[in-house]
């Protein structure tokens, strides 16, 4: 099994339901996210065109965080995620600065926190909370190793992209365009 998000920047409207969603799911504090969306402009007047974009954890095959965790906390789980140990994180910070994607922050009660793409609720057989209240059902996930899976299906049939290609990470989120 190898767990992959798939988002459709030609669907998605940026209405940040999937934070808000985030941050209820896993009790994130005000002030921090595990996800966010970004709006990218692209082109000059009058070619002008917007990508709206729900960014987060890559859960990256290639994983500068878990390299660099001197503890071990930052590890791969079942599946492919990446994932922090709370009890073994303390808290130095070598995870957010190789995170190529600015996905990770330190949590005011000491440890580094990221996107989890909600394993727990994986664990229940339920999709990560973003995925599940997106309005415009513009992100998908499932088994990338399961070739008839619907995010299989997707990046089969569509053109999509990755994130910063070039730092080798090989991320697990990818953007239909």
């Amino acid at each position: 099994m190898r767990y992959a998000m798939v988002i459709d920047t030609k669907k998605c409207v940026g209405c940040s339901d999937c934070v808000v969603a985030c941050q209820n799911e896993n009790r994130v504090p005000i002030g921090y996210c595990r996800d966010w969306v970004i709006e990218h402009a692209k082109g000059a007047f009058p070619n002008v065109s917007i990508e709206l974009r729900s960014e987060r954890c890559n859960h990256c095959e290639n994983s500068p965080c878990v390299r660099c965790c001197p503890t071990g906390a930052s590890h791969y789980e079942e599946g492919g995620l990446v994932m922090v140990d709370r009890g073994a994180c303390i808290g130095c910070g070598a995870c957010v600065q190789s995170c190529p994607y600015n996905a990770r922050f330190s949590h005011p009660e000491g440890y580094v926190d990221k996107c989890s793409f909600c394993n727990h609720r994986l664990k229940e057989g339920k999709s990560p909370s973003c995925v599940s209240v997106c309005p415009t059902n513009c992100m998908y996930f499932g088994d990338l190793n399961d070739s008839e899976s619907q995010v299989s299906q997707l990046l089969k049939n569509r053109d999509w992209k990755v994130l910063a290609p070039e730092v080798g990470t090989k991320p697990q989120v990818y953007y239909l365009i």
